[in-house]
């Protein structure tokens, strides 16, 4: 029993870490994508 807690506790991290990484991921994208369209309105 105390091997799962142990477990669940370190995906329960991992997937934490994941969702940060996805967002930050997310937001670069969006940067891009205004950069581009910055640069197709000059």
């Amino acid at each position: 029993m105390k091997y799962m807690t142990v477990i669940t506790l370190m995906l329960l991290g991992a997937l934490a870490s994941g969702c940060e990484t996805i967002e930050g991921a997310g937001q670069d994208i969006e940067n891009a994508g205004d950069q581009i369209e910055d640069a197709t309105d000059s």
